[in-house]
């Protein structure tokens, strides 16, 4: 049995590996030696272009019982990211070298792993007994026309924003503090408060920075990530109970609430690098220096990497693929997986390459699909791929998806408890039958 996987970004690494574990024959083609992306800059596997965070691990969040239900289905890049966690509160943040560097390590492992540079312009390939086509939401024009030939014009758009990341020693220890939202966590983030009229002076500046200029086809802004410049446009408010909420966290030097409040998180075990939570944004790079130096602990702060926006592009997926993220109506075996799909999220991205795996290993070995079920987030997801209706846009794992429980509960918390208790127990039996 011989799978190209093109693309090695979280979901097609898991892939790789789903398919490796059942001994399957993998190639694996990666660009990014020869030509990178915008917003790419590593030679490694599973580089992480956006933040470091895969968010919650708390079981009775959608984003943590996806975790859950992933470590039960031996996800290896989950396993991975745990080794190179960071400290994030009850986030699970990973240094980004690091990460890369063991993924690329555990592949190679592998006798019958193969790892090809080259940049793949083809979709269809007569050596392999099928294809996973993962080039994420950044794939590269070269591809682009075969998979014209495939959508035609039903090829979609949003718009991804990076956050900047500032060294620690930059960063005024005077003005700021440390300490986890509501005291969850070890004191993870470095809270950078702002009084009153310190965060309309920010406001202000914020809304007229300005903003390198967006091509007609760059309009359509995905809310999930949306630029902290098109929030604050929207209204103070909008920020304020938003990346700036200061709820859940006490300023030691006043011992009150803040006004407003920046977080900013480690990118890195050394904590040595810090990221501005929810701060992706569209402005010029002089702009960034400009304007965030206006919050007072950022006064001197030293941007190492500034904020860009780089285009994502996303497929109509429930036109054109199935349950298994199979292509419709074709006579090969060719699958796409991670956010071209329309997951949105890394951990949503791994959790499509995981199922895209696992389930053309079936197909080609005579296996009945594996039916993960709308009760679990992993199934829920690839029915949203597959099945949903009227105008197609990018999905975060969340409760909404599930299907509803069969008892009617009012406590939003049990509710939670429920359904990830449902979960956990409808994976342990599909876990049980791989």
């Amino acid at each position: 049995m011989k799978v190209k996987v093109v693309g090695g970004g979280l979901a097609g690494c898991e892939a790789c590996y789903q398919l490796l574990k059942r001994g399957a024959e993998v190639t694996l083609v990666e660009m990014k030696k020869i030509k990178k992306s915008p917003a790419h800059h590593m030679d490694g596997l599973c580089e992480l272009v956006c933040s470091n965070s895969l968010k919650s691990q708390d079981i009775n969040t959608a984003s943590g019982l996806l975790k859950a239900e992933l470590d039960m289905l031996d996800s290896m890049v989950l396993r991975k990211a745990r080794e190179c966690a960071v400290p994030a509160g009850n986030a699970l943040a990973v240094d980004r070298d690091l990460f890369s560097q063991k993924v690329t390590e555990e592949l190679c492992g592998f006798d019958k792993f193969t790892l090809v540079d080259k940049v793949e312009d083809r979709i269809f390939d007569n050596d392999f007994d099928a294809v996973i086509i993962a080039t994420g939401p950044l794939t590269d024009e070269a591809l682009v026309p075969a998979m014209q030939e495939i959508f035609g014009s039903e090829f979609l758009y949003f718009f991804d924003a990076v956050a900047p990341i500032v060294t620690a020693d930059s960063i005024d220890k005077s003005r700021c503090f440390t300490a986890s939202r509501y005291g969850k966590g070890d004191s993870d983030y470095i809270n950078c408060p702002m009084d009153k009229e310190e965060f309309i002076n920010f406001h202000r500046e914020l809304v007229n920075a300005e903003t390198v200029p967006v091509k007609d086809f760059e309009n359509n802004v995905f809310e999930g990530c949306m630029p902290i410049e098109v929030m604050a446009g929207r209204g103070q408010d909008t920020v304020r109970f938003g990346p700036l909420k200061p709820v859940g966290l006490t300023d030691p030097n006043t011992g009150k609430r803040p006004y407003a409040l920046l977080q900013l998180r480690s990118e890195n075990a050394q904590r040595s690098l810090y990221n501005l939570v929810g701060f992706q944004t569209h402005l010029r790079f002089p702009e960034q220096k400009r304007v965030f130096s206006m919050i007072p602990a950022l006064h001197d702060a030293e941007f190492v990497r500034y904020g860009v926006m780089h285009r994502n592009t996303y497929i109509n997926a429930p036109q054109f693929l199935d349950e298994t993220f199979r292509l419709k109506d074709c006579a090969q075996n060719v699958y796409f997986a991670g956010q071209m799909t329309g997951v949105e999220g890394y951990v949503e991205s791994l959790a499509s390459g995981l199922v895209a795996g696992v389930q053309c290993f079936n197909r080609l070995s005579g296996i009945p699909q594996t039916d993960f079920t709308d009760c679990t987030i992993t199934g829920a997801l690839t029915k949203h791929v597959a099945l949903s209706y009227g105008k197609y846009s990018p999905m975060n794992s969340n409760f909404g998806i599930l299907r509803p429980l069969e008892e009617n509960i009012r406590d939003k918390s049990v509710k939670k408890q429920r359904y990830s208790e449902r979960s956990v127990a409808i994976m342990k039996q599909i876990t049980e039958k791989l």
